[in-house]
């Protein structure tokens, strides 16, 4: 993953997403790598990756989850969020296994 998303952005999403009452929350930007993508390129807008820990996950699917996080965010997209990435877990999972 790549260092966090520059300011204001990564603020407004946190902002976006404070209501989860996360326990934790990581916005990176991996706009560098998917650079020459035409669809970013057209929209203008950049390639998130959200990592969220929070207890209203707790009980619900997958899909249900990343509703959570997008319906907050949808004006954003697909203009300053070309495409977002999340990884949403309860505080009772265990934590996803990192590649490599």
């Amino acid at each position: 993953m790549n260092a966090p998303v520059a300011r204001p952005l990564a603020d407004e999403i946190r902002a976006r997403l404070a209501h989860l009452q996360a326990e934790s929350l990581e916005v990176f930007d991996d706009s560098s790598d998917h650079a020459g993508h035409a669809g970013a390129m057209e929209s203008g807008g950049g390639h998130f990756h959200v990592v969220i820990v929070s207890a209203a996950f707790s009980g619900l699917g997958r899909l249900a989850r990343h509703r959570l996080v997008y319906a907050p965010l949808a004006d954003l997209m697909p203009g300053r969020i070309h495409a977002l990435a999340i990884d949403a877990q309860a505080p009772d999972e265990p934590a996803p296994q990192q590649a490599g």
